[in-house]
């Protein structure tokens, strides 16, 4: 089977615009199967809705909607799908420089400039922080020209202004370094996407990336901060998340369509990751919700 790098996307700004603002309805901004890059920075915001998202070497599940900034050429997933049930969904893309390259130099514009930087890593931000930036993501978008530009700034430096999130790719996993770094952990990444659920052994991802196997496990631990075997388990155990929350099935069923083919192992896991129970999570998830 073909695997291919992410792929390039050319994003172009709004005309009479410095900057890319988005609005898409329900389940209509499909690119959850694309995995994909761009030098322009990235904020997406998901009204509504849940489902997994793939940011660098983070997998993660969220859920009622979801707030994110991305660096610079950080690959990503979309964040939709047919299955999300968003009502509708926010994506500002703007390159560093779209101001100038020298304003980010200037004391009033030092939050921001720092937010962008720990966006090269992906961002993702509290419930509250959504709901309130979201609103304002909405007026901007329906602004215009420079008013459109200033309640952008006042956004930005909203999300500079708070400490209510999480840093999504641990260590410093830009995949901003050699270009055939980028080709080889892409096409592991890809692989995990398109196999997670059939059992991947170290032998077979080695040979896809013409490695011997403790190269390849050095190379891959420096490149994402986490061993081969606990990024596929991250993959398994999002999946399992969203099928707990979303599907009728058993947790047996679960575990196995999550790729998983030792119940105890996949509880064992499932708890060191989310520190409960998987029962106990679809609990708590189900009575988060009603």
């Amino acid at each position: 089977m073909k695997h291919s790098s992410p792929a390039f996307e050319a994003v172009k700004p709004n005309i009479g615009s410095s900057f890319t603002s988005l609005k898409f309805l329900r389940n209509e901004n499909i690119k959850s199967h694309v995995w994909h890059y761009h030098p322009e920075v990235e904020l997406i915001f998901v009204c509504g809705g849940s489902g997994k998202r793939q940011i660098g070497s983070n997998i993660s599940y969220f859920s009622e909607g979801d707030l994110v900034l991305m660096g610079s050429n950080l690959p990503h997933c979309g964040m939709t799908n047919e299955n999300t049930n968003n009502d509708y969904e926010m994506v500002i893309q703007f390159k560093p420089d779209f101001l100038g390259e020298t304003i980010w130099e200037l004391p009033e514009m030092q939050r921001i400039a720092s937010l962008l930087e720990k966006a090269k890593a992906g961002i993702v931000f509290s419930e509250n922080i959504k709901k309130t930036i979201g609103k304002k993501i909405v007026e901007m978008h329906e602004s215009s020209s420079l008013e459109r530009l200033v309640k952008f700034i006042e956004i930005l430096d909203s999300l500079a202004s708070t400490s209510d999130y999480r840093i999504l790719n641990a260590g410093k996993y830009y995949l901003q370094t050699q270009v055939e770094d980028n080709e080889r952990i892409n096409l592991i990444f890809n692989y995990v996407k398109d196999h997670f659920k059939e059992q991947i052994t170290l032998e077979e991802i080695s040979d896809l990336a013409n490695m011997k196997v403790p190269s390849f496990c050095r190379y891959f631990k420096k490149i994402t901060n986490k061993t081969f075997t606990q990024f596929v388990n991250e993959y398994r155990i999002t999946h399992s998340l969203k099928l707990l929350a979303e599907q009728p099935l058993s947790i047996t069923e679960v575990c196995f369509e999550s790729g998983f083919n030792n119940f105890s192992y996949f509880n064992k896991t499932f708890k060191e990751y989310i520190k409960k129970s998987p029962s106990q999570y679809r609990k708590e998830f189900n009575f988060f919700i009603e």
